[in-house]
């Protein structure tokens, strides 16, 4: 896994612009989420999984910027 390469803010807005829904097709919203995976050295599907998560009743919806700190605070682990 490598080392993030995006910067947050562009991230951030990467992660809100799925959010808001404003990416043009399914095909958009993929290459979105598999650029901020590389971009945050991420596993694959690590950020959509922050994204689209199911919540738990009263718990709120995390902000852009908190799915961002989420998958940059990721770390790989041995087995």
């Amino acid at each position: 896994m490598a080392e993030a390469v995006m910067t947050r803010e562009s991230a951030v807005a990467m992660v809100q612009k799925i959010m808001d829904g404003d990416c043009y097709n399914d095909a958009e919203i993929d290459r979105t989420l598999e650029a901020l995976d590389r971009g945050l050295g991420c596993p694959s599907g690590y950020v959509s999984d922050l994204i689209y998560a199911i919540r738990s009743p009263g718990v709120p919806e995390p902000t852009a910027a908190e799915v961002v700190e989420l998958a940059l605070a990721q770390r790989p682990f041995a087995l």
